[in-house]
C-alpha cells in the first residue's frame, strides 16, 4: 500500500507546477532539526555527538519558520534530538500549519504524554514515533530498558485523542525478515498506526555503532523476502510502490538528495542529513554550490551502503509522476 491519498495529491500538484516551471532541482520535503539535544542515547545516531555549547541550543521560531518558506517545500519532518525538549516546539508546529505545510514530528514518544495537550489534531499532522523493532529490539536501539512499552503507550493515547500517528522503523544486519514482518505486522494489525515508514540504516560517522549496517545487496535480500507472499500489499507503508520496488532490488534509481534537505541549528547541511560536508546559510547555495554529481553510491565510499529513503525515495516519486502506469500503480495503492 502506498502513501495517503491526500498527501499524494498534494505532492503531485507540487511536483507537476515543478514541472511546469521546469525547474531542474527543488524541495520535496524538508527536515527540520531545531535542536540537537535528546533524552536518549541511540547506537545508530550521532546527533548527540555535538559540543555542549551546540546541545545547549534551540532554534527560534521565526528562524525555523523562515527556513521552512526560503526552501518552499510542502512538506515538513521535524527531528532533532528529540524536538519536544524545544520549549516552542508546539508553535513552530502551529505556524506551519497555518502555512498550510504538511507538517511529521518525529518523536521517541517517552515525552510525549506530558506534552500532548500542547497540541491539536490537523488533517496536515502527525506524530511519528520511531519504533526499531518489537520490544527487546526496540529497547536494545536505544539503549534503554521499558522505551517500547513507554512509546506504545503514548501512541494509544495520541490515537484515543484523535491524532494521526505514524511510525519509522530503521533496519540493520542484525534484523531478519522475520523481524521486518513481525513488527510491521504488529504496527499494522495490533497498534493499527496510520501509516509506516521504514529505511535500511545508514552509517552516520560519528554512531556509537559501526558495525551493524546492511549493504545493497543485503538490503534486497531482507525485503524481498520480508514483502513476499502479499505482505507488503497489506502493510500501510508511507512510501511510494516504487520506492519499496527499489528496496527489493526490482528497479535502481540515482540519489536526489537535494530533494530532502536538512535544515539545523548549523544552517543548510551538505549534502544531506546523513553526511556532513559542511553548511551554507541559503538553500539557493545549497542547491548551487553543491557538487551534487559526487554523492551516491558509485560515486563516493561513503554512499556505497545507502539505499535510505532522503535519497531513493523522492528519485522514485518523481519517476511515479512521470509515469502514466506508476501515477495509476501508486494511486491504487
Amino acid at each position: 500500500m502506498s502513501m495517503p491519498l491526500r498527501q499524494s495529491i498534494r505532492l503531485g500538484g507540487y511536483l507537476m507546477k515543478q514541472k511546469l516551471r521546469r525547474r531542474e532541482k527543488f524541495p520535496i520535503l524538508l527536515e527540520l532539526e531545531p535542536l540537537y539535544a535528546c533524552n536518549l542515547k541511540c547506537a545508530g545516531c550521532g546527533k548527540i555527538q555535538q559540543t555542549h555549547d551546540w546541545l545547549k541550543q534551540r532554534m527560534p521560531v521565526e528562524q525555523a519558520v523562515a527556513a521552512v518558506e526560503e526552501c518552499g517545500a510542502p512538506m515538513v519532518s521535524i527531528a532533532g534530538g528529540e524536538p519536544l525538549m524545544h520549549k516552542e516546539i508546539d508553535e513552530i508546529v502551529r505556524q506551519l500549519l497555518a502555512r498550510n505545510k504538511i507538517v511529521f514530528l518525529c518523536t521517541n514518544a517517552v515525552l510525549l504524554p506530558k506534552h500532548l495537550h500542547k497540541f491539536a489534531p490537523h488533517k496536515n499532522f502527525a506524530w511519528m514515533v520511531h519504533i526499531d523493532g518489537l520490544r527487546e529490539r526496540h529497547d536494545q536501539s536505544v539503549c534503554k530498558d521499558g522505551v517500547f512499552d513507554e512509546a506504545v503507550a503514548a501512541i494509544k493515547q495520541a490515537q484515543a485523542a484523535g491524532f494521526r500517528v505514524m511510525t519509522n522503523t530503521t533496519f540493520f544486519d542484525t534484523d531478519s525478515p522475520q523481524d521486518v514482518i513481525d513488527v510491521l505486522d504488529y504496527l499494522n494489525d495490533d497498534l493499527k498506526v496510520d501509516n509506516m515508514q521504514i529505511s535500511p540504516g545508514f552509517a552516520y560517522e560519528k554512531a556509537p555503532d559501526q558495525e551493524h549496517w546492511l549493504g545493497p545487496e543485503e538490503t534486497r535480500q531482507l525485503f524481498r523476502k520480508a514483502f513476499g507472499d502479499g505482505r507488503r500489499k497489506k502493510w500501510r507503508l508511507n512510501h511510494s510502490p516504487l520506492f519499496l520496488d527499489f528496496l527489493e532490488g526490482k528497479v535502481d534509481f540515482d540519489c536526489t538528495a537535494w530533494a530532502i534537505p536538512l535544515y539545523s541549528l548549523k544552517g543548510w547541511q551538505r549534502p544531506c542529513y546523513l553526511m556532513d560536508d559542511g553548511y551554507v546559510e541559503t538553500y539557493q547555495q545549497l542547491l548551487d554550490e553543491t557538487d551534487w554529481n559526487t554523492y551516491g553510491r558509485g560515486k563516493d565510499p561513503r554512499c556505497a551502503n545507502c539505499m535510505a529513503h532522503c535519497g531513493y525515495e523522492p528519485t522514485a516519486v518523481v519517476a511515479t509522476l512521470g509515469s502514466l502506469r506508476e501515477s495509476i500503480r501508486a494511486a491504487m495503492g
